[in-house]
């Protein structure tokens, strides 16, 4: 039987929300494995002179605990 963990995290990108979520899923990759389910949990942006320059994606992964020890 597994056992799931979770962590939060807010992916950045200057192109766009699902890009910021990409990213917030390449970043914790590098760390976390088995890695099962995304989940969005907001969106947001940075507006500078009337116009977004970085958008910004709350995300919760779900992972797999490593049971072997």
């Amino acid at each position: 039987m597994a056992v799931l963990n979770s962590i939060e995290l807010e992916g950045v990108s200057d192109s766009g929300w699902r890009e910021a979520a990409h990213e917030a899923l390449r970043e914790a990759s590098k760390t976390l494995r088995k890695i099962q389910r995304l989940e969005v949990l907001g969106t947001s942006a940075v507006i500078v002179d009337n116009d977004i320059t970085e958008y910004r994606t709350q995300v919760r992964l779900t992972f797999e605990v490593d049971s072997a020890m």
